[in-house]
């Protein structure tokens, strides 16, 4: 029974704390303009993803984006992007769970093409809702950042994962 405890409280503060380091990175250490954002804020949620799946990442990066945007706004706070982030999150742990095994390069691929997929266009969506510049004005520097990031985040992803995975399944 204690042993269940700890284990709960464990991941509890572990998913805490990649949060915490998700506010960080997005807030402080990324380059964001009011239409982009560049950063390495996705290696926390994509590290609750391969140890915790789908609904810890998704429900993190969705607290992470409220939290973030309520203490450090960029600009006015809108649901929308939660909402992104919440699925994101969903999709990185879709494709990045895989408790005990190494994940392969096509898992990584997918999750990162499916996550910039999702941010091209409801962030997209969301920007254009809040700016008022038309959705084809607003998309090429959106696609240059998703054709920037597309290897960064694969190999980030991949790095962090042969890192990680042996200190999360050791047992």
């Amino acid at each position: 029974m204690f042993l269940l405890y700890t284990e709960k409280v464990r991941k509890l503060t572990t998913i805490a704390m990649l949060i915490a380091l998700e506010i960080l990175l997005s807030r402080f250490f990324s380059i964001a303009t009011m239409t982009v954002k560049i950063g390495f804020s996705f290696l926390p949620i994509a590290v609750i993803a391969i140890c915790y799946g789908p609904l810890a990442a998704g429900f993190g990066y969705a607290i992470a984006d409220y939290i973030g945007a309520t203490l450090f706004p960029i600009g006015p706070y809108f649901p929308g992007f939660t909402v992104t982030c919440f699925f994101c999150g969903i999709a990185y742990g879709i494709f990045l769970y895989r408790p005990g095994r190494t994940l392969g390069w096509p898992s990584v691929i997918l999750a990162v093409i499916t996550v910039l997929s999702l941010q091209l266009l409801l962030d997209t969506m969301w920007v254009v809702m809040l700016t008022g510049k038309g959705y084809i004005a607003v998309l090429p520097e959106r696609v240059l950042k998703v054709v920037v990031m597309l290897p960064v985040q694969i190999l980030c992803i991949q790095m962090v994962q042969r890192r990680v995975l042996p200190l999360v399944w050791k047992n």
